[in-house]
């Protein structure tokens, strides 16, 4: 508060006075300068200079808190000091305000300072631990740009990797044709009398074109777009397309775009376009400091991410997680296993265990860390990082680990990569950014949405107001506000549908699938961060049945049509000269075979016969 106190001699510009034996006082007297640049300027007690300029101060009073000396002469102490100094300099000025305007405000911001200063040692050792032995302030200019590259890189295979197989899955002659689901839906529409609300519950520009070309150069414009914020041009701009286009290939494209790495995807490339500079062509000398409110967005969506994936296996009440067991039988069952899988399948059950405590200790306790300072989310960076590499060693989930190896990154600085540098550029300038009226609502919107998704998964709290639900459901279709969760209850078996074609009903022909389990000699292969969906979904196919899976008929339907971009998705075909009449598929539980077994015949796995997923169909006769 006011000392009511003047000098005779006052500074020419505002003065924080402050004990320059005290490493605590030192560490922040170091930031503020940074913050407040010249406008403030800053001297120890323990100058010589400073009882001869400033007798009236009493030393007693420079030792028990810092003194601000205006040029008016006026000295404030305490916390009053530290808000008049930040306003003098242009900083927080609502911090004085609410000092002077708020009753209560004043006491309890003077006595919190009061308990720092008592505890100024312990807090200087808490500080050094939380933030680190540097002072200057963080950038993150250098993270900004890695980030935008690698997320460039992770669309730009997202998107090559569905330009090949986009015709034969979704396609006018491929397995769910999406100018069939469009035409339901306009007819719905008309029924319901809907009208332009159809854009936001469906948004897709098949609305507009559904043909084969338009689904292809959909995502073709992926690619080139990934290509152009690759080398930087238009960053904003291209990020903004590239989430338009995904969202409109994810939201029509049924089973085959429904994976929560696509709404991973999704959720980054929203947050990514508020990251990203608003330049024409980035230039690392001319470009705006990154957004601190989205920085924490994508730090909130990694730990969210982490933290649901956790805790969702112990809330499950799968026995596999609470005994430690689920690697047991993971890394057989799961999707597309590598080779490197396999032989993690045959390491010793308590090595097993230690693992699954381990994967559940980094999901539900290490995300913690992110909000836990400096060096505690650098940590956690590297933890989360090595956990994604082991599992994409040991398993094929497209590009989903290098997506979330990218998330690790914003919860670095610039001076990890350049020790003791603050990463600014080199030539700051004034440049376009996102506004403040845009950025804040964003923001308050993705933190309220997802805080309710969060604590639904956590089943913590439920009863939201009225408009919070209806914000929940409004943005609901735009899938860019996610709940995360993989592998809530293990998969104890491993069912496979092995898909058969014949001419007479009694010489059966296998079809191979590129990547899935079928040929028992068949090595596990690497194809991530490639996606071969159709693999993927005949695995969910299997866990389930026919009834459940109708877009499988279909599936059959284009194999007796030998439709070729169907065909394109699968491995040579047994029927090369014309379609067979009959298709039937058959279930059967795989298993890795041993070490001894594999030496013995080269099998990599062993099967039993389980029964029919789908008895002999055939095209009907005109």
């Amino acid at each position: 508060m006011s000392q009511g106190l003047r000098v005779a001699s006052p500074p020419s510009k505002p003065l924080l006075v402050y004990d320059g034996e005290c490493r605590f006082c030192c560490r922040w007297i170091a930031r503020w300068h940074n913050a407040t640049g010249d406008a403030i300027a800053y001297l120890p007690f323990q100058d010589e200079s400073v009882p001869a300029r400033f007798p009236e101060i009493p030393r007693e009073d420079f030792t028990r808190s810092v003194r601000l000396i205006l040029p008016d002469g006026s000295v404030y102490g305490g916390a009053e000091a530290v808000f008049r100094s930040l306003a003098e300099a242009g900083k927080e000025r609502w911090l004085l305000r609410l000092y002077t305007k708020i009753r209560g405000f004043a006491e309890l911001s003077e006595l919190l300072y009061e308990e720092v200063a008592t505890h100024r040692e312990f807090l200087s050792k808490l500080d050094r631990i939380y933030s680190g032995p540097g002072t200057t302030p963080l950038s993150y200019f250098r993270v900004r740009f890695v980030f935008l590259r690698g997320l460039a890189l992770v669309y730009l295979v997202a998107f090559a990797s569905l330009l090949g197989q986009i015709e034969g899955l979704a396609g006018s002659n491929g397995i769910a044709p999406i100018h069939s689901l469009i035409d339901t839906l306009k007819v719905e529409v008309a029924k319901s009398h809907i009208g332009l609300n159809r854009y936001h519950m469906v948004p897709t520009l098949a609305w507009w074109n559904a043909s084969d070309r338009a689904l292809q150069w959909q995502c073709g414009a992926g690619v080139g777009l990934s290509l152009l914020l690759l080398f930087g041009i238009a960053p904003a701009p291209a990020l903004f397309l590239l989430w338009c286009l995904y969202l409109s290939l994810t939201t029509v494209c049924g089973p085959f775009l429904n994976f929560q790495w696509d709404m991973l995807l999704l959720e980054t490339g929203f947050l990514a376009i508020f990251f990203a500079p608003l330049q024409l062509v980035e230039r690392p000398s001319r470009q705006s400091a990154p957004s601190a409110v989205v920085l924490w967005l994508l730090r909130w969506l990694i730990f969210r991410l982490l933290l649901e994936s956790g805790c969702v296996k112990l809330l499950s009440g799968d026995p596999s997680w609470w005994h430690l067991t689920a690697l047991r039988v993971h890394y057989e069952t799961q999707p597309l296993p590598t080779w490197i899988g396999w032989y993690a399948h045959q390491l010793p059950s308590g090595f097993q265990a230690v693992c699954v405590f381990l994967l559940l200790v980094i999901e539900t306790v290490v995300p913690v860390f992110i909000f836990a300072g400096r060096r505690a989310r650098i940590t956690a960076a590297g933890i989360f990082a090595g956990l994604q590499v082991l599992i994409l060693l040991t398993g094929n989930y497209t590009f989903f680990n290098w997506l979330t190896i990218l998330l690790c990154v914003p919860l670095l600085d610039d001076r990890v990569s350049t020790p003791g540098s603050a990463g600014t550029p080199s030539t700051p300038l004034r440049c376009a950014r996102w506004s403040r009226f845009i950025l804040w609502p964003v923001a308050l919107m993705t933190a309220l949405v997802t805080l309710m998704g969060l604590t639904g998964t956590l089943r913590a709290y439920e009863h939201w107001p009225r408009p919070a639900i209806a914000l929940y459901e409004w943005v609901r279709p735009l899938r860019s506000f996610n709940n995360y969760g993989l592998f809530a209850v293990m998969t104890q078996t491993r069912p496979e549908i092995i898909v058969e074609g014949s001419n007479d009903g009694t010489d059966w022909k296998s079809y191979e699938f590129k990547y899935k389990p079928g040929d028992l000699k068949n090595r596990p292969e690497f194809v991530a961060p490639l996606q071969p969906r159709l693999d993927w979904q005949m695995w969910f196919a299997a866990l389930g049945n026919l009834r459940e899976n109708q877009w499988f008929v279909n599936f059959a339907v284009r194999l007796l049509q030998n439709s070729p971009p169907v065909l394109a998705l699968m491995g040579p075909n047994p029927f090369p000269k014309a379609p067979p009449k009959y298709i039937r598929a058959l279930l059967y539980e795989y298993h890795f075979t041993d070490l001894a077994t594999r030496r013995a015949n080269g099998q990599w796995w062993r099967r039993e016969y389980k029964g029919i997923y789908m008895p002999p169909v055939s095209l009907s006769e005109k």
